[in-house]
Order: structure tokens, then C-alpha cells, then sequence
């Protein structure tokens, strides 16, 4: 029984710990980017929409804003293409457009299922509906890769449309230009943007890394906090890995652009985006003002 008793305190630390954190952003908006191997392991799709689903029922007015990397890869190899990249962003075809967008929206349906399924109302959307995203077409320096948009404008309309309305957004990142071709954007730079257009008070990346380090080589320089000069510094180092330095490159103008606080957390450890938001310590690396306090 004493062990017990030792098990519910415990629990209701952990409550009280979350209260602060509550008060402080009720009724904020966080954007929330859902990538990587978290969305291929349904048990940590499970974990990740129940965190969603929670900060939404405590206050919170989260969106989530979804990739798809890996799932259209995986149908475009099906139909005998080979995915091809440069500097990260996929190289796409008319054809390939049109099996990413097919992708992108049969994995939107299904998170709008997995928030609905725990009783929060979501409806999914995607960069078209309502203006919501309007690109350029993008280049990899100076080569033609197709169908991949530069987000030049944000109408979040709809989102506060749905928001007032009590709905959780869910956002496919697909866009038009202005002749209304279709084009896939990428995820990272989507939830940056729409973060900055609905003035969020968070946006988290859920990666496949623990977070932020010195030297990826060196599990011992992890950074758990950063003010953003001190990002911005480190982005001139040229130490970071390759794919670290357009996150954190995004992460920075976000928070130019008023948002307060970005956080990059590690998708694979279940219930990440809780331990990080609502625990002292956190889990991953937060970038914050200058001046910000932890």
C-alpha cells in the first residue's frame, strides 16, 4: 500500500509540475510539424496524437502540419521510379506531383481519424484550401526539380476559422502558384511559415534526433537550450550536419518573426512533445529570445 501511495504522489507531482506551463499558454496557438519515423511506427503515431489531442484539451491550440517523406517514396517506387533528391527537396515530376499529393492526403485522413477517434474535432486540410499557401516555383541552386514550391504567401484564415470553431487543423503541405499549378512543399518550411502567419507561441519539429548538438559526432555537446544568436552562430560554423542546417536555419527566422519559442524533439521517444512542453528539464532542444528566459 505504501509503495502504492509512493506511485500516486508521484503522479501528482507530475500534475502539478504541468500546472504552471498550463496557465502560461492556454489559449496559445503551437504548431506542431509531424515527420519522420514517428509517423511510420502507428504505435508512436498513437503516442504523438494522444499528446495533440491533450494539449488541445487543456487549453492549448495546437495544428499539426504533417510530411509524408518516406510514404511517398515508397508509391513512387511502386510505380518503377526511382525517388530522386537534391539538397534534400525531392525531385518532382508531373507525375510524381500527383503521387505525392494522392500520399499526403490519405495520410492527413487518417491523423483526422486518430484525433476524431479520441474525441477532438479535426479537420484536415491542405495548402490549397482557402489560399492557405501560395508558392513560386523552387529552385536547387539554380537546377529545375519540378513541381516544389517556395512559400511566398500565408492566408491563415481558414485556420483561425477553425480554430474559433473549436477544430484541430491538420495541414497537408501542398500549395499553388498563381496559375494554380499544384506543387509539394517542404514540411519543414510549411509549418515554419503557417507558425509565423498565426503568430505562434511554439513550434515543435518532431525529428529523428535527439535535438540539437555541437558536433553530431559528439553525443556529450548536446545543446538543450539556445538563445538565437547563439543558433545563428553556430549556423555560421558550419559544423552541423546536413540536414540540421535548414531546420535550424527555419527555426531561427521563425522566431524573428515573433514566434516565442521553437522546439526540436526527438519523434521516436514516446509522448516527446508532453515531456518537453511540460516538464522542467524537457527532453529536447529549445531555442528561445535572446534575453528569453528558460
Amino acid at each position: 500500500m505504501e509503495k502504492d501511495m509512493e506511485q500516486f504522489l508521484e503522479k501528482a507531482g507530475v500534475l502539478v509540475e504541468a500546472l504552471p506551463y498550463i496557465q502560461k499558454y492556454n489559449r496559445k496557438i503551437i504548431v506542431v510539424k509531424y515527420g519522420g519515423s514517428a509517423m511510420t511506427n502507428v504505435e508512436l503515431q498513437k503516442k504523438v496524437i494522444e499528446d495533440v489531442v491533450l494539449l488541445k484539451l487543456v487549453g492549448f491550440k495546437p495544428i499539426i502540419v504533417h510530411g509524408g517523406g518516406k510514404e511517398i517514396s515508397k508509391w513512387v517506387d511502386k510505380v518503377g521510379k526511382t525517388p530522386e533528391f537534391v539538397n534534400g527537396l525531392r525531385v518532382t515530376d508531373a507525375e510524381t506531383m500527383e503521387i505525392a499529393e494522392m500520399v499526403l492526403n490519405k495520410v492527413n485522413k487518417s491523423l483526422v481519424a486518430m484525433v476524431q477517434e479520441l474525441g477532438v474535432k479535426a479537420v484536415g486540410i491542405s495548402g490549397k484550401d482557402g489560399g492557405l499557401l501560395r508558392v513560386d516555383k523552387k529552385f536547387a541552386d539554380g537546377k529545375d526539380i519540378g513541381f516544389v514550391g517556395d512559400i511566398k504567401e500565408v492566408n491563415p484564415k481558414v485556420i483561425y476559422d477553425l480554430l474559433s470553431d473549436d477544430f484541430l487543423p491538420i495541414v497537408a503541405p501542398i500549395g499553388l502558384d498563381d496559375e494554380f499549378n499544384t506543387y509539394n512543399i517542404n514540411a519543414d518550411d510549411a509549418a515554419c511559415e503557417i507558425a509565423k502567419a498565426v503568430d505562434a507561441e511554439k513550434l515543435a519539429f518532431l525529428t529523428d534526433i535527439e535535438g540539437l548538438y555541437r558536433d553530431i559526432n559528439d553525443k556529450s555537446s548536446f545543446i538543450s537550450s539556445i538563445t538565437v544568436s547563439d543558433a545563428k552562430d553556430l549556423i555560421a560554423s558550419g559544423t552541423l550536419g546536413g540536414g540540421m542546417l535548414p531546420k535550424l536555419t527555419n527555426c531561427t527566422q521563425a522566431m524573428e518573426a515573433g514566434v516565442n519559442r521553437v522546439h526540436i524533439l526527438d519523434g521516436r521517444i514516446p509522448h516527446c512533445l508532453l515531456l518537453e512542453i511540460f516538464t522542467k528539464e524537457g527532453i529536447g532542444t529549445m531555442i528561445m529570445p535572446d534575453g528569453g528566459e528558460e
